[in-house]
């Protein structure tokens, strides 16, 4: 199958000769660098494609570098990409859109690194194996079948990989490989290969002109590694992929060293060391040259500069300080020499601190068990694991200063055992790994993996010991799971019933994982999964499962459909409901009630607090996760053993105060709020208001008079301005109506501003109102020759036009037809006006101030508005626009991203291209594949200790990791709080029970045999009773269910056997006991 085309991405350059305003199908292209660009503009960072190339990279600096992917590479498809172009920006898009990748062996692991560099959009992807595909590998590998097996592995694996990326070349290689073909890649992967022939391989690589970047990994049951090596010098360009850091200066000492001070906006997030650079200094302008300075002593509002500023000018005001990404060089060995001489290990767990060099002698000792005897250890021969154990001691008595104190023989019998399987959750976490491995090898985003990783899951073993016979293999696609946790475990996996919520990124590599897994496969297993979304064609580049015909089903029918199909035994159930109090209909108290376990695949905190007090409810397990770009944390909520998820939370984000919005923007995302704000209302809620109004315009007016405030006449202001003032019945109308707003937004308003408050204006006490972090605004002039003034008139202009149902007319596309239609119109001169009040308080959640005439003002609004719409058909009504970010074709980001940067030009912000405007605007949350698969392989090891049933708090763990560093960060779950009455105590699981559909008096005896005096009970938000008022006594003998139905008019569904109350009980000395909620049955 040929490539699909990726649409062209650049800077459209118009030229004289063509009246075309709108894109066309072909127009000149310019690649524009971005902030990852560090070539000289003549210079490529691609490689020659020859495979006997000599050619050299050079940066700028004159670093000699390895060769990267090819950044001349233009053709960036946003709208599948753009949730990857946020976590890696163009210039990294472009590198690994010329990257050619070899993957060598195509078991689990091979097939979930190539996954995620196809996902991700490299040049070319090769597959590598000799070796053909086993019953074993469907335990791994989601694209083989039970028909692949007797194929070799490369061949079976191409035409479903491919279908993941038609844009990428995957192409298969079955013969064995020779150094020298290794030439034809950037990066190349073994994942299972010897030592011997791994060092060989390595040496050429490193020594190769330019450098080959070599990676080696393995998976061994429930045990991974990694190596790296990219070559003698590799420069990494941006070592950790966050935004600089940027700070509003206060002062400036004429000191040495000097001493700035910032704003107390909010903390600064600067580091000692840190390189800075000054703009818009005032007064000490000699720190505006452009040049990096180093700082120390970096504190939460101020940092030292090493420069002596006694004879520079005095500090007056202003100043943006912006951090410096420094580049890096590593330096890496060769696998031969790293051997020996390992360095660091980079470590995940501290409760393992000295596990990584015993892991290091263990796969060495793996291998020249392999290469001794020809095959690997026997799951569950002892004969077996006691030759690798003295294998493993021989080369530990040998290796000097770098022996081992205790080589840990039980560890080591695990390993043996384990050591032919790839289990698939760590085939998903070492996937992930090293798939983001190889995006920085071709692109020098992110620091790479120096130079070992080790890890292991043991305590994912089943809790009781098992006999050898239990590994024994039983002919079946699970017989690689079953070699290292049994049959008992295995069936226990096939017969449980899973609830998936959600089945977008995380829900995709679940499923699979589930699939491979056996999970619910079994005759008395069952999963069900749930999401009310549809698929996009953003969603392509990491939701897996879905391909680009499938754009507009629903997400959980074609994940669960593609699931089955990687495991015809899958049990599955898609639902489009989402989970939430108002589809407790569909997850009624049974359907929770038979859960085994809850997996969590959501994008909002909302959903996943609801779904955790369910859990908590139904005493449920919960495994957690999510992504932000490169990092991903897991979080394991086990009844009774751990606190449940809405324990902790982290705190709001700050959000910028209504004022700074709306008038005193100091940054970018103050103006694309402002943006979004204003599109929603001019374009989404004022049409909607006025139909609301034309539906019933007698409810609505009477609606406003009740109300009678400023937001009532603002909205009366609004639909009244829609259908007279500003209503528009033909496309030139809606032309007058954008440049007029263009006026009014971009002019009027900052004259305004600036008359109200001039430039040397004071606050009550004497200091500069406009004082840093605000920024004095001058107003723009509109000009037909400025491209960006006259696109936003178009592009707001088609818009207004959707509202009113007007026909857009072919000569929009016609630039000079439509700047001749704006010179057409009229704008009226602008005076400035006395007394208008502009809201300064940070404190203040509304600009619209409350008159004493707001009543009248209403009623005069009410009757223009009656008189209005006696001139309007009875039918007309106006349609509401709704944001849509990911399709460019709308003009919907044009709109704003034209709004915010006109507005950053009047306050002078720098501005920002329409994909970052639409990161921004549309709220885009950065994500990539593979920390996406990471996080679903976490969690799946944690599923095994979930399903056997028999782990401590100690064996589970949660995890944070942020792949660009690389850190991995895992630990012990918390613990719950526990509350102790007497001789009772009891945690947030507990949920206290009273069967036989009990009176009140009933429930106060039951309490009071506690040594528990109930004084208050509560259903809901209503008071069935408290011993302080005195009718409630009344109540005594009646069934709390009654008194639900009675005092608090629950209207109690025919599914619900239950009634929850809360009581507020005080023990013996009068103090206030927190008890469990108590469930009382009446059913």
């Amino acid at each position: 199958m040929l490539p699909r085309k990726r649409h062209c991405e650049g800077v459209v350059v118009e030229e004289a000769a063509t009246d075309s305003f709108l894109p066309k199908k072909k127009n000149l292209i310019v690649a524009v660098g971005t902030e990852d660009s560090v070539v000289n503009s003549d210079r490529s960072l691609s490689g020659s494609s020859n495979n006997n190339s000599n050619s050299e990279t050079t940066l700028e600096r004159g670093t000699y570098i390895m060769t990267l992917g090819d950044a001349n590479s233009t053709d960036i498809d946003e709208d599948l990409h753009s949730r990857q172009l946020a976590v890696y920006g163009r210039e990294t898009m472009r590198r690994l859109f010329g990257a050619r990748v070899l993957v060598s062996g195509m078991q689990g692991l091979g097939a979930e690194i190539a996954k995620n560099l196809i996902l991700a959009g490299v040049k070319s992807v090769t597959l590598h194996d000799v070796r053909t595909v086993e019953l074993w590998d469907l335990s791994s590998n989601f694209v083989f079948s039970e028909k692949d097996v007797g194929k070799n592995r490369a061949l079976a694996s191409v035409g479903k990989l491919q279908e993941l990326n038609n844009a990428v070349v995957v192409q298969s290689l079955t013969s064995e490989l020779t150094k020298e073909q290794l030439a034809d890649f950037q990066a190349v992967v073994f994942t299972d290969v010897s030592l011997e022939k791994a060092i060989e391989f390595n040496d050429y690589c490193h020594s190769h002109q330019p450098p080959i970047a070599f990676i080696k990994t393995e998976v061994r049951g429930l045990f991974g590694s990694v190596f790296c090596d990219f070559g003698p010098e590799f420069t990494v360009f941006d070592v950790d992929g966050e935004e600089p850091h940027t700070g509003i200066v206060a002062s400036v000492s004429n000191d040495n060293p000097a001493l700035v001070s910032f704003v107390d906006d909010e903390r600064l997030e600067f580091q000692d060391g840190d390189f800075v650079v000054f703009s818009e200094v005032h007064g000490m302008k000699e720190l505006n040259d452009g040049k990096p300075r180093k700082i120390t002593n970096a504190r939460a509002y101020s940092f030292n500069l090493e420069e002596d500023t006694t004879n520079y000018g005095s500090y007056e005001k202003g100043g943006i300080v912006t951090q410096v990404k420094q580049q890096k060089v590593l330096n890496f060995k060769p696998l031969r020499e790293a051997l020996s001489d390992p360095g660091d290990f980079l470590l995940s767990d501290f409760s393992k601190f000295d596990r990584p060099p015993l892991l290091h002698l263990a796969f060495q000792a793996l291998d020249k068990f392999i290469s001794e005897l020809g095959h690997f250890p026997v799951p569950g021969v002892e004969d077996d694991a006691q030759k690798l154990i003295a294998i493993a001691s021989n080369m530990n008595d040998s290796s000097g200063d770098e022996k081992i104190d205790d080589i840990n023989p039980n560890l080591l019998r695990q390993f043996a055992f384990g050591a032919r399987a790839v289990l698939n959750p760590m085939a998903a976490m070492f996937g992930g790994i090293v798939g983001q491995e190889v995006v920085k090898a071709c692109s020098g985003k992110f620091h790479p993996l120096f130079q070992f990783f080790y890890f292991d899951s043991v305590e994912s073993l089943p809790s009781e010991p098992l006999d050898s016979d239990d590994f024994r293999p039983v002919n079946s696609r699970y017989d690689a799971q079953i070699s290292v946790f049994g049959r008992k475990l295995q069936k226990k996996l096939e017969d449980s019933q899973v609830f998936v919520v959600g089945s977008g990124a995380l829900g995709c590599e679940f499923l699979k994982n589930l699939a491979l897994m056996g999970v619910s496969c079994g005759d008395q297993g069952k999963l069900t999964i749930t999401d009310d979304d549809v698929i996009e064609k953003s969603n392509l580049s990491r939701q897996f499962l879905f391909r680009d015909w499938n754009i507009g089903q629903a997400k959980s029918t074609v994940a669960a459909s593609a699931a089955a199909s990687i495991n015809p035994s899958f049990n599955i159930e898609a639902l489009q409901n989402r989970v939430s109090a108002e589809t407790e209909n569909v997850f009624h108290d049974t359907f929770w009630e038979n859960l085994g376990v809850v997996i969590n695949a959501l994008d909002n905190v909302n959903a996943r607090l609801y779904v955790d007090q369910r859990c908590l409810y139904f005493q449920k397990p919960l495994l957690e996760s999510g992504t932000l770009g490169a990092k991903c944390n897991t979080q394991m909520v086990v009844p009774h053993l751990t606190e449940n998820y809405g324990a902790s939370r982290d705190p709001p984000e700050k959000q910028a105060p209504m004022c700074t919005v709306h008038s005193f923007p100091h940054n970018i995302d103050h103006c694309l709020t402002w943006a979004r704000s204003e599109f929603d209302g001019l374009l989404e809620k004022t049409p909607a208001e006025v139909n609301t109004y034309l539906s019933n315009p007698s409810e609505y007016t009477t609606a406003m008079r009740k109300a009678g405030d400023a937001q009532a006449r603002d909205n009366l202001e609004r639909v009244l301005d829609c259908l007279d003032r500003d209503k528009c019945e033909t496309f030139e109308d809606c032309i007058t109506w954008a440049r007029l707003k263009f006026e009014d937004y971009f002019a009027n308003r900052v004259k305004q501003l600036a008359f109200t408050f001039p430039e040397d204006a004071a606050t009550s006490t004497g200091a500069p109102f406009w004082s840093a972090p605000k920024r004095f605004p001058r107003p723009l002039q509109f000009s037909t020759s400025d491209l960006s003034h006259l696109h936003f008139v178009m592009a707001a202009a088609i818009l207004r036009s959707e509202t009113f149902g007007i026909t857009i007319p072919d000569w929009v596309k016609n630039s000079r037809k439509v700047a001749d239609a704006v010179d057409r119109v009229i704008v009226p001169d602008f005076q400035p006006k006395e007394g208008v009040k502009v809201v300064t308080d940070e404190k203040a959640t509304s600009l619209s101030a409350a008159s004493v005439d707001d009543a009248k003002v209403i009623n005069d609004l009410i009757i223009k508005l009656e008189r209005c719409r006696t001139n309007l058909t009875p039918t007309f009504r106006m349609n509401p626009i709704q944001f849509e970010k990911d399709d460019d074709t709308n003009y919907h980001m044009d709109v704003i991203a034209g709004l915010a940067n006109m507005r950053a030009r009047n306050y002078s912000i720098p501005e920002v291209d329409k994909l970052k405007a639409k990161f921004i605007a549309g709220r885009i949350i950065p994500a990539i594949a593979t920390s996406t698969a990471m996080a679903t392989g976490l969690v799946c090891l944690e599923l095994y200790k979930v399903l056997d049933g028999g782990h401590k708090v100690e064996d589970y763990r949660n995890t944070f990791a942020n792949l660009a560093l690389p850190l991995f960060s895992m630990a012990e779950p918390v613990p719950p709080k526990v509350i102790k009455h007497q001789e009772l105590s009891w945690t947030v699981w507990d949920r206290w029970t009273l069967g036989n559909n009990p009176t009140l008096r009933e429930v106060l005896q039951w309490l009071k045999a506690k040594g528990l005096n109930a004084y208050s009970i509560s259903c809901g938000n209503c008071l069935l009773y408290n011993s302080m008022f005195p009718r409630h006594k009344e109540r005594i003998d009646k069934k709390i269910v009654d008194l639900g139905r009675e005092v608090a008019k629950l209207e109690i569904p025919p599914y619900r056997r239950h009634l929850d109350v809360v009581i507020a009980c005080e023990d013996e000395d009068d103090n206030d006991v927190d008890i469990p909620l108590v469930s009382i049955y009446f059913r």
